[in-house]
Parts: C-alpha cells; structure tokens; sequence
C-alpha cells in the first residue's frame, strides 16, 4: 500500500489548518505524527484517511485518488481519539456489529484481539460500565481485528495501563513485520522512539519531516 499527499491544503474560514501538505507513506512502516496541541495531528490523521477533503491539492491511495476515485482507503482501520460504542451492548457485541459490515472479521479473531488486550469477550458488561481504557482497548481492537492493510491511530495509548502499553507495542512491531501502513500520533516521546521509523512534526499545520532522530525537537 502507498499513500501520496500532493500539495495538500485545508481552508476553514480564513484558516489553513492544514497547508501545503506533500508526504509518501509506504507499507511496512510506521510513521509518527507529533506536535503541540492544535498543530494539525489529528487533521492530518483525518485526510489521509478520506475524512475531509482538500480545498487545493489531493491524496492518493495506490494511485487512487480520495473523494473522486475513492471515498475511503480499502482496507483502513482508524482509532480517533475518544472512540465511541453503543453503550448498551457489551464490547464483544460491538465489535461483532462493526465485523457484519464488511464480513472481514470471524468471531475467532474478535475474541483473540480481546483475550489479547485482556478484555473478557464472555462478560456480560455493557460498554456503557466501561472505564475509559476499556473503551481505549475497544477502539484499537477494532482498527485491526479485519486485517486492515492501513492503520491509522490516533494517541493510541491514551488511558492504557503499562501491560496493555506493551501488549500494543508487540501488535504493532508484528502488524509492521506483516507489511501493514502504520501512522500514529502520540505525546509520549517513548513511544515514538521505540515505534516510529519516520516522524513528521506539525506545527500550525505545516510540516517538516524527520528521521526517528529528529524527535528531540517535539515541542512540549
């Protein structure tokens, strides 16, 4: 899988939250997005996914372009921040749900992405009794239990306790291994030191990109 940025702009009002974006992603990669709060991470997160569209310039998913070829990347599993679930049905239900759609998923692999994450798939609990890093865990299971080619995850370890930290840290060094399209966001440089091959810093929506070197310079 490769995704190609060209001249990416975003206008909202007078404003360019994004401006003049121009980036390659490959498969068997992943990349980190940093910056302070209100740079654009999450923005930028939401345009290669085909969730908004340029007001100049265009993404490319395998020469596809997003919005006129394509809607969405094939294939794309994304965790925004703060994912959302029907609070009356249990976890394993809600993800059972969200496997219906595409018809990717068995109810194997939904169960050992929750063994994993060391959710009960079995309890009865409604979503809505969930902590927050339940919900978390939720939100990443999600995102990979199809097999998606393109991972997109916002501030994944958001609310995570330090075993499922390293639990996600082992899936994405695998999902990686397997020629999976990683880009992640994350306030922890740690993170992005252990994980990322590439960093791109965002600050008032532009760009500079940088090795794994260059993450010193993340602003606090």
């Amino acid at each position: 899988m490769k995704i190609e940025v060209t001249n990416f702009t975003k206008t909202i009002g007078k404003t360019n939250v994004l401006e003049n974006i121009n980036v390659t992603l490959n498969s068997g990669h992943i990349y980190g997005v940093v910056g302070k709060n209100g740079s654009g991470k999450t923005m930028f997160l939401r345009m290669i996914s085909g969730l908004i569209l340029p007001t100049k310039g265009e993404v490319k998913v395998d020469g596809k372009v997003l919005g006129k070829q394509i809607s969405f990347p094939d294939q794309l599993g994304i965790l925004l921040e703060k994912p959302s679930f029907l609070g009356h049905l249990t976890g394993y239900e809600n993800l059972k749900m969200l496997a219906k759609i595409r018809n990717n998923a068995s109810d194997e692999d939904i169960q050992s992405y929750m063994n994993l994450f060391d959710l009960d798939w079995k309890s009865k609990k409604k979503v809505k009794q969930y902590s927050l890093g339940m919900k978390q865990k939720l939100g990443i299971i999600q995102a990979m239990m199809e097999n998606q080619q393109i991972i997109i995850l916002d501030e994944p370890f958001n609310a995570l306790d330090e075993a499922s930290v390293e639990t996600l840290r082992q899936v994405l060094r695998k999902l990686k291994a397997e020629k999976k399209l990683i880009v992640m966001t994350s306030h922890n440089k740690e993170d992005i030191q252990l994980l990322c091959d590439y960093t791109f810093t965002l600050s008032a929506g532009k760009m500079m990109s940088s090795t794994n070197e260059s993450v010193a310079l993340i602003a606090e």
